[in-house]
């Protein structure tokens, strides 16, 4: 039967997805997958989860949707008062919003509105990371770093500037400790706010465990609070884009706390909503919010379906579910199991070159030699190899080509839910060395 979806890719014709069972999704044909990368990250209780469904059951008997422009409502506030209550240091208010590209296409804005508010009308520049992913909306996609998802847009995006992302498995030095590593890349920054002029910047934006552009990097110590020390002398807001990595997937409800930094607005989407409802935020320092309330009043951004009451029903159980089972440190044992399974399976593999992540994030890169961490040729297509001969064995992972800059490097990215247990975990394993072996013998 011929659909009439425009899909993301016009080749070929996908199962169709029937039910959710715990930690696996079955199709039209009754065939169970394992979900090892919650979708892209977002699946973090599972596909099942009885509290959640409950109270949207309950919710729409209620109130589905009011407009912002003219009402709040019970759910986003009482969403907002606990993402407050667990949120770094001086982060006082939230913007809801539907996804993870609208969350960062309004810290932009925002960030731009902030400065025009306090008289510094010069500093409109964004600069961010080679290699980074913010979203595809335009903003957000401009101020990506990645090669790949930028080329054909490029007329389109915005100036925006890259510095060195902070990869220690490729660019830490023989001889460099990861702090001097993490002082050096992050230096950077400052030379980059110097050569565009200081009163030019306005913000710095980076994941604290970079996603699916890289596969689960996180930052050397010290990196993120170099970085916040730069920010803070030229005047430059911080951004963290804890879209991918934020909302328990590390261990920690906000990735930054790890790196005991807080920034100025933080960016989070995917696990908030855990695939329930499409949800997204941005959270703010009270320093911006006070200059908006103390000049126009009025924040020249909005969406219909920000606020939407079901979407922030969903959150709120997420976050119960998240927070009162005390997932956070399952997250933690169980990601820490992960590793220690990926570095049994995959340690002494020829062409496994690293395994890193926090908690239940975590990456495996691929390499042709790893004496010396050459990747494969992209014209391989190893990483949609790998695709697809572990979703023939009913493992849905993340894997990804451009690794490196864009074009070369091939690595696999696994955010299982945190519900997995240690049985899944072998599962998960088990299934992604088959298809990792059947793809390089291909």
């Amino acid at each position: 039967m011929k659909s009439h979806i425009f899909g993301r890719s016009t080749k070929g014709a996908l199962p169709v997805a029937t039910k959710g069972d715990g930690c696996y999704l079955i199709d039209a044909d009754g065939r169970r997958y394992l979900d090892g990368s919650g979708g892209a990250a977002v699946s973090c209780l599972g596909h099942s989860n009885q509290a959640v469904r409950a109270a949207l059951h309950a919710q729409i008997d209620q109130l589905a949707f009011a407009h912002t422009g003219f009402f709040t409502s019970d759910p986003a506030e009482r969403l907002a008062d606990r993402l407050i209550e667990n949120a770094p240091a001086g982060i006082d208010r939230v913007y809801l919003v539907s996804g993870g590209s609208e969350a960062v296409e309004a810290s932009i804005k925002l960030a731009r509105q902030y400065f025009l508010e306090i008289g510094q009308p010069k500093r409109h520049r964004v600069i961010a990371r080679r290699q980074s992913y913010h979203g595809n909306t335009l903003g957000a996609l401009a101020a990506g770093g990645n090669a790949w998802r930028r080329t054909q847009f490029a007329p389109l995006l915005a100036d925006t500037t890259h510095i060195s992302p902070c990869y220690e498995y490729r660019d830490r030095q023989d001889g460099e400790t990861q702090e001097a590593y993490g002082l050096r890349v992050a230096n950077e920054l400052e030379t980059e706010i110097l050569r565009l002029g200081p009163d030019t910047v306005m913000a710095f934006l980076a994941e604290p465990v970079v996603g699916a552009t890289s596969g689960a990097v996180p930052a050397v110590p010290g990196y993120l609070k170099r970085i916040r020390e730069i920010c803070d002398q030229y005047g430059v807001l911080l951004i963290l884009d804890e879209v991918m990595c934020g909302m328990g997937r590390t261990g920690k409800l906000f990735a930054c706390t790890e790196d005991d930094v807080a920034p100025d607005m933080i960016t989070i989407a995917k696990g908030l909503g855990a695939g329930y409802q499409p949800i997204g935020a941005l959270l703010t320092s009270a320093a911006i919010y006070d200059a908006i309330a103390a000049g126009t009043g009025f924040f020249q951004h909005g969406h219909t379906y920000m606020g939407h009451a079901m979407a922030a029903t969903a959150a709120n159980a997420v976050l119960s579910e998240i927070l009162d089972r005390d997932l956070l440190a399952h997250v933690t044992t169980q990601g820490d199991k992960l590793d220690a399974a990926l570095k049994a399976q995959f340690g002494d593999h020829d062409n496994i070159g690293d395994i890193r992540g926090r908690g239940l994030f975590r990456g495996i890169e691929l390499v042709a030699d790893r004496s010396t961490k050459a990747p494969f040729d992209p014209s391989r297509g190893l990483a949609a190899r790998i695709k697809k001969e572990a979703f023939a064995a009913g493992l849905i992972c993340y894997p990804m080509s451009g690794t490196i800059d864009g074009q070369h490097g091939d690595h696999v990215l696994l955010a299982p839910p945190f519900i997995i247990e240690d049985a899944q975990i072998d599962e998960l394993v088990g299934k992604l060395s088959t298809a990792i072996d059947k793809a390089l013998a291909a």
